[in-house]
């Protein structure tokens, strides 16, 4: 099941919203989502908090490795089992990481058998850096 949590859509930014969809294929971008700006749009309380925890769970050493190795990965997907090393943490850590960057929205989980893999959202970072650099 693919499911993005919509945090970066309540900041009004387009991104692909795929909730109870099985493939990223069958998700069609948010035609309600307008493409503002930080500088173009003031942020009212509600999407200021929104984007406030979007920005938290990116705003760790850790979880920013994470992110650039699972991005970097063929076809932007890794197993949780090839994540520990790189990092050098304990696997219950990373995992706390990506289950962090999953609920912000980064990232999906797919379990196969006994591990976890993760895959990039589509769009999810070039969504946030629209948001951020586009005057």
């Amino acid at each position: 099941m693919y499911i993005v949590d919509p945090i970066l859509t309540s900041v009004n930014i387009r991104y692909h919203r795929c909730v109870n969809q099985t493939t990223p294929a069958s998700c069609a971008p948010d035609t309600d989502a307008c493409c503002t700006s930080l500088v173009r749009d003031p942020l009212d309380a509600e999407q200021a908090e929104a984007l406030a925890r979007t920005l938290k769970a990116l705003a760790d050493p850790a979880r920013l490795r994470l992110l650039s190795i699972v991005a970097a990965s063929d076809g932007a997907e890794a197993c949780v089992c090839d994540l520990t090393e790189p990092v050098g943490l304990s696997q219950p850590t990373v995992s706390h990481h990506l289950k962090v960057l999953t609920e912000a929205g980064f990232l999906t989980r797919s379990k196969r058998g006994t591990w976890a893999y993760y895959a990039l959202v589509p769009d999810a970072l070039e969504s946030l850096s629209t948001l951020l650099a586009q005057p």
